[in-house]
């Protein structure tokens, strides 16, 4: 069973919560060369800049579910493909992707496999975070 967002927002707000949760507003990713970044996540995943700001040190791309940046503005936060959060990009086939970015020299930090629900694999972007490649391979139910 599926749960629709009308569901979802339907839902009483527990007690003593100010406020729900809408959304992810963005995943940020921390770069030290934003270019060579940008080249990354623009020519070779293909994702459009929706926004650029902060003379440049802030670039997003908006995506249909979510918005997905690099900067340079955090301090004393290097990227790693170790620690803190990771994104994960659908595709709609693991494997050819995979392909397309081993052909570009991009390397692969883990080699696609298959879950219940999806197949994915796990890149390096050319600043060292880690990226998730993913595709659904079947609805994601809900288990209440």
């Amino acid at each position: 069973m599926l749960v629709k967002k009308e569901t979802l927002e339907a839902r009483p707000r527990p007690r003593g919560v100010l406020g729900i949760v809408k959304h992810i507003a963005f995943t940020m990713y921390p770069v030290k060369d934003i270019a060579r970044a940008r080249r990354f996540y623009e020519e070779v995943l293909g994702l459009q800049t929706t926004c650029v700001a902060a003379c440049g040190k802030w670039v997003e791309y908006h995506l249909n579910n979510g918005c997905f940046a690099i900067t340079t503005l955090a301090e004393d936060v290097s990227p790693s493909a170790n620690s803190g959060g990771s994104i994960a990009f659908e595709v709609d086939d693991v494997d050819v992707m995979i392909k397309k970015l081993r052909a570009k020299n991009i390397t692969v930090k883990i080699e696609p496999f298959s879950t219940p629900v999806c197949r994915l694999a796990v890149v390096l972007d050319p600043e060292g975070n880690a990226l998730s490649i993913h595709a659904k391979n079947r609805q994601c139910l809900n288990t209440k």
